[in-house]
């Protein structure tokens, strides 16, 4: 019996619907500010709040969730996230009140955050090194994916009311409909989940051999099956505990290992650049700089679309490349464009409402916009969830995960919450400056810290600090 190629790619496909779910729950948000203004009576900061809530419980939904998924299994932990899922895209469509609202986001985001970080662990912990990274790939194109798709559902939710805050379906709003599409994927995903087996890689973490010798036969035959198991095993003898947050201290020098500050700097730039910006207040952006609401939820869609194709580009080439050129070379794409939008914004004008009158600079702020999103997509989007999903050794790659997702969606909340308090105070230009400043900085991350994964099977990341200086000699 040889490797069931077909197989393992239909467990990843599965897995990665969480990463659909996790970018549609991320970007429906985006058409649905002016409802939630206008429904909550809310200023700056507290819609900025209502579209940010959902971010604290990603941050602490990927920081509970990957040291769940080592006590209780990958699988176990990702079922429980698509309950919560329906619950929040229910709960967020009928609220009537922020507090209602928040609460049900909160619930959501916990959702997001696990699968944001246990999905592309459990690709990582299934898939063969030698097309590890495609598979992790798909992950963030599933992610991208369902952005898009809550952006073409909001503009023609949107279209078919004549705004988002009127009146749709049933009496209720189109911005309500637009949270309550995702029953259908959410309802999938919890189906799904049921028809793929755990983790072989946690279920020999908790001693559980015959069933990790079976799914590895089922994956990868029973010759490669027991080679696998054996590797597996190996990486873990002698550690018989259970894993735990202490594991991510040197146990000579108590202090954190340096492969977790790079785990933590890889998740906290890919926030930092500003993306996320793009994907909650794309409709905000476009609108103060003065498009319709139907044009800036279309310019949505565009981006959406440009994104899809760099992650296809990035997931058929990363195999072959490697992680760190496409990271080194989106940093660098992302720094020229973001510089691009903020000369386009600096020399605008400004009319009387407060909002910046681009004209001839329109054109090249849409380009620079959707140049920027791509070199993201290209880099840091997906190869960010890869490297951080196959980074870790075996016994600690569920801290390593949640300390470095805990800090992603910390940074993602920090930059989600100022940037409707930056947009009424420094400006676009401004704002736009300090994402700028932040790539340039994070090409400096990646030529002095990080280091090739291309190709290394999970049971090679043994010496904890051996990917920071480039040697894995243990």
């Amino acid at each position: 019996m040889r490797e069931n190629t077909l197989f393992i790619v239909l467990v990843c496909c599965v897995a990665t619907i969480g990463g659909f779910l996790f970018g549609f729950d991320s970007g429906v948000i985006n058409g649905t500010v002016d409802g939630l203004q206008l429904a909550f009576n809310s200023d700056s900061i507290g819609t900025g709040f209502n579209v940010a809530s959902m971010l604290l419980g990603c941050a602490f939904g990927a920081f509970v969730a990957a040291q769940l998924a080592d006590k209780f299994g990958r699988r176990t932990i990702l079922l429980v996230s698509a309950v919560l899922f329906i619950v929040s895209a229910w709960g967020s469509g009928i609220s009537t009140s922020s507090f209602e609202f928040i609460l049900y986001r909160i619930i959501g985001g916990i959702a997001v955050g696990a699968a944001s970080v246990l999905a592309p662990a459990y690709i990582s912990e299934i898939a063969p090194a030698k097309y590890r990274g495609t598979l992790s790939s798909v992950q963030q194109v599933a992610i991208i994916w369902g952005l898009f798709s809550a952006f073409v559902s909001n503009y023609y939710l949107a279209d078919l009311a004549g705004a988002s805050i009127s009146q749709l379906w049933m009496g209720f709003e189109a911005w309500r409909w637009m949270f309550w599409i995702e029953l259908l994927p959410a309802s999938l995903f919890l189906v799904a989940l049921i028809f793929i087996p755990e983790s072989p890689r946690y279920l020999v973490l908790n001693q559980k051999y015959t069933q990790a010798k079976a799914v590895l036969t089922k994956l990868y035959g029973v010759d490669e099956g027991n080679k696998k198991f054996d590797e597996i095993r190996g990486s873990l003898a002698g550690d018989k505990h259970q894993p735990k947050l202490s594991n991510l201290l040197d146990g000579n020098t108590r202090k954190i290992r340096k492969i977790v500050w790079v785990g933590i700097g890889l998740a906290t730039f890919q926030q930092l650049v500003g993306i996320n910006v793009v994907f909650y207040y794309g409709a905000v952006l476009w609108q103060a700089v003065g498009f319709s609401e139907s044009d800036a939820l279309l310019i949505n869609i565009i981006s959406g679309a440009v994104s899809i194709l760099a992650c296809i580009i990035t997931m058929y080439f990363i195999d072959k490349v490697g992680r760190k050129p496409f990271l080194l070379f989106g940093s660098i794409g992302m720094a020229a464009s973001l510089a691009g939008l903020v000369i386009a914004f600096a020399s605008s004008d400004v009319d009387f409402d407060g909002n910046l009158i681009l004209g001839a600079m329109g054109t090249f702020a849409l380009i620079s916009a959707n140049a920027y999103v791509f070199f993201f997509n290209l880099s840091w989007g997906p190869v960010m969830w890869v490297m951080l999903g196959e980074m870790f050794p075996n016994k600690i790659r569920g801290s390593g995960l949640a300390v470095s997702g805990f800090a992603q969606w910390g940074a993602n909340f920090a930059i989600t919450m100022t940037f409707p308090i930056f947009l009424s105070t420094i400006g676009l230009a401004a704002a736009y400056g300090f994402y700028t400043v932040c790539a340039c900085f994070s090409i400096v991350f990646v030529l002095k810290y990080i280091h090739e994964t291309k190709g290394k099977e999970l049971e090679e990341m043994q010496g904890c600090d051996d990917f920071v200086t480039g040697l894995n000699e243990q």
